[in-house]
């Protein structure tokens, strides 16, 4: 071939293309060879193309068409046709054109795939999708799939609309440090070995938090980062330890201002994206009305069905699990002053869900530490049966009532001293039946919600102590500023979660940015002067130069793309992420090195025992 540089995609020729000459460059997707005439579907991240080996062809170019594989990686000059009707695949974007070859060239061709790059499916439909440590080593050949590059195209449509959206709201992208000092806080850290320094040691960043809030005593009132982030964790289905995070911090601000800024960026990647519209302003939660109603400080608000307060059961009967939750003494009933005896109503399943239906569920519960999950059913005729239901025999109208029960509904119970814990098993049920009855509203594909109002200091009974909810440089809600050290269980942050179908999507708040303020808070959670010091002076020393009142948020990059993607897990939506393992099979990362490399280092590896 004389010029084998393309001269066209393979995901833009349409029928006003006929008669044109062109060249195509990609892989081979599959060839059908019909003895003199040879189809080749031929593939680029543009699209796809028929290309038509027929009687006008060379011999060579035949001979070269009938030689074909899957991935091989080949050109193609032709001429655009014009399909028959009969042809025409309204499928694929190219389906009303075809080239017919007048030159091919193999650029390089392929082994035997360790898996079908097509789709494929079983005789029943299901997607057969390869073995995870199978793709992650073959990682290349699974980024060529059509998923994962919508997945990966998406995340780039995505940051782009971003930086387009923040950049027109007077934000500055500035980059913070991945070497830093580290501090005692959160995760693990990542710990790099310093060869000029010998026994000392970066850290790479769990956020750029300490950075982005010297940013705003510098005097840069609006920054971003597309930020890469670091954690030493565990890894799970939406965790990496090496994450981005579309990172963000404002001066002279407050809350309203920080999440509407947030809406209005969600609401354009959503538009610009995916042609999506989301509402102009989010619901809003305070943290103990989403666990009272939800069982959890990330509801999935897809599907409307509210867990209850049952505590008016418990003067019903004689049954002594329901009386204990209901005046329960435990500390976080009296902290936050309700009902540790919850009930939620499903509805119209009582005739489809058995015994063992019911026992699934109760294991659902009882993984999040109940002792229990109590039910009955309301039958036909309105009345109480199986379960817990001889207690009740004779109340089913005043218990209906309250509860918004019909008939055919089923009522289930948790019931436990521990008002958090009560809520969050049956948030964990409720969770479980939306997705095995697929309760979620169709018209609300996407459901952003704010936490706000949550408490500032969390009590460890281990240490006997209090500690942050979320970090140390949060703001305390300003009515609670006098009463920090005597009453700390009563303080609200002034910080705010971002919620997305059941996921935790952003985490911000307003910081601190008095020294003063913020001793007290490192005293409160038992850090001495000295330790303080060491660890975060830096910073303190920052806020005596002028800081001004400043917050922000940190949404989460590969979350975000994969719920806009109804993915499972963010290694779907990650070029070359790690296996659940924190390890890479293509690479085989990490690696030992060279035993120079840990001379220079000044450190010497041993093995432990098992």
């Amino acid at each position: 071939m004389e010029n084998s540089k393309r001269t066209v995609t393979c995901g833009e020729l349409t029928k006003a293309d006929v008669g044109k000459k062109v060249v195509l460059n990609g892989w081979v997707s599959r060839t059908r060879n019909l003895g003199g005439l040879v189809f080749i579907r031929l593939r680029d991240r543009y699209g796809i193309t028929q290309v038509m080996v027929g009687d006008n062809a060379g011999d060579n170019i035949k001979k070269i068409a009938s030689s074909l594989k899957s991935e091989y990686c080949i050109a193609v000059e032709g001429v655009v046709a014009a399909r028959a009707e009969k042809d025409i695949n309204k499928e694929m974007a190219t389906g009303e054109i075809e080239v017919e070859a007048t030159d091919i060239e193999i650029f390089t061709v392929s082994q035997d795939l360790p898996f079908s790059i097509e789709e494929v499916r079983q005789k029943d439909g299901t997607l057969v999708i390869p073995n995870e440590d199978l793709r992650l080593k073959y990682r290349y050949l699974d980024l060529r799939r059509d998923p994962m590059q919508q997945n990966i195209i998406l995340r780039s449509q995505v940051t782009f609309a971003t930086r387009e959206y923040l950049t027109s709201k007077g934000f500055l992208e500035i980059e913070t440090p991945t070497f830093i000092k580290s501090t005692p806080e959160g995760a693990r850290d990542y710990l790099v070995p310093s060869r000029v320094h010998p026994g000392k040691f970066y850290s790479l960043p769990q956020s750029p938090q300490l950075y982005k809030q010297l940013l705003m005593v510098s005097g840069f009132d609006k920054y971003f980062q597309i930020a890469r982030c670091y954690r030493d964790e565990d890894a799970r289905g939406d965790r990496q330890p090496e994450f981005t995070q579309i990172d963000m911090e404002m001066s002279f601000t407050n809350r309203e201002e920080v999440l509407s800024t947030t809406e209005g960026m969600m609401q354009h990647i959503f538009k610009k994206t995916l042609d999506y519209e989301l509402p102009a302003k989010f619901d809003r939660i305070s943290w103990e009305d989403a666990f009272d109603f939800y069982g959890s400080d990330k509801p999935d608000l897809r599907f409307d069905m509210k867990i209850q307060d049952a505590s008016f059961m418990a003067s019903l009967a004689d049954f002594n699990a329901f009386k204990s939750g209901a005046s329960a003494p435990g500390r976080e009933v009296q902290r936050h002053k309700r009902s540790g005896l919850k009930a939620l109503v499903v509805k119209n399943v009582a005739d489809k869900y058995s015994r063992k239906h019911i026992e699934a569920l109760e294991a659902v519960a009882k993984t999040y530490k109940a002792k229990g999950l109590a039910w009955m059913k309301v039958d036909a005729q309105g009345v109480f049966e199986g379960g817990i239901s001889k207690f009740y025999a004779g109340k089913e109208a005043e218990i209906c009532s309250k509860l918004g029960a019909e008939k055919n509904d089923l009522l289930l119970f948790v019931s436990d001293e521990n008002w958090q814990l009560a809520c969050t098993a049956l948030g964990a049920v409720r969770k479980q039946l939306g997705k095995d009855l697929n309760l979620y509203n169709p018209e609300d594909e996407f459901h952003f919600a704010w936490i706000i109002d949550f408490p500032y200091f969390a009590f460890n009974e281990e240490t006997q102590g209090w500690e942050t909810e979320h970090h140390m440089f949060t703001l305390p809600q300003k009515q609670y500023w006098n009463t920090l050290e005597t009453d700390p269980g009563a303080v609200k942050g002034d910080l705010y979660d971002l919620v997305l179908n059941g996921y935790e999507l952003a985490s911000g708040s307003m910081r601190i940015n008095d020294p003063d303020l913020q001793q007290r808070i490192f005293k409160i959670v038992g850090y001495s002067n000295e330790r303080a010091e060491k660890a975060f002076g830096f910073l303190v020393q920052a806020f005596k130069f002028g800081a001004p009142p400043h917050g922000g948020i940190a949404p989460g990059l590969d979350r975000l793309i994969m719920l806009m993607r109804h993915e499972e897990s963010i290694h779907e939506v990650i070029a070359f992420p790690k296996n659940n393992l924190a390890a890479s099979p293509m690479d085989e990362c990490p690696s030992v090195v060279d035993q120079q490399q840990l001379k220079d280092l000044h450190i010497n590896v041993y093995d432990t025992e098992d």
